[in-house]
């Protein structure tokens, strides 16, 4: 299970960078999601032409961060995840595409997949709990 901090800290944000690479091509692209706590892993929006969504497809295994946008180093915070992503399908789709539309109601004006980042590690640093306090979670 997901440490509590971590978890407030994901839901008190929006916006994620995910970084996708295969063979000799990489990108990272900012992206509004979701995060499905029972589920441990963000939900995005994303056509299936864009750059990074063709690199979902040929490779799964991306790595990403959700962070605090601060010039206090008090209060810095952030998350460095990897995560493995899949285009969702079926009643996992609907589950999912719910979540995000209820956070986005917007996004059904946009077309686009619905993706899943299955998250299989994090390390969360927060100095809010002293200075590069790292709180660290892996997938079983």
């Amino acid at each position: 299970m997901i440490n509590e901090k971590i978890t407030r800290f994901i839901l008190s944000h929006h916006v994620l960078t995910v970084a996708a690479a295969a063979q000799d091509d990489l990108w990272c692209a900012n992206c509004f999601y979701a995060y499905l706590p029972e589920e441990e892993g963000f939900v995005i929006c994303s056509e299936k032409s864009t750059r990074h969504s063709c690199l979902f497809v040929r490779n799964p295994n991306v790595a990403g961060s959700v962070f605090l946008e601060t010039e206090e180093i008090a209060r810095i915070q952030g998350l460095q995840f990897t995560a493995l992503s899949q285009m969702c399908e079926g009643d996992f789709h609907d589950k999912c595409r719910k979540a995000y539309m209820k956070r986005f109601p917007y996004a059904a004006l946009k077309d686009g997949e619905i993706w899943f980042l299955k998250l299989m590690s994090l390390k969360f640093t927060d100095n809010c709990l002293g200075f590069g306090k790292k709180l660290l979670w892996n997938r079983e």
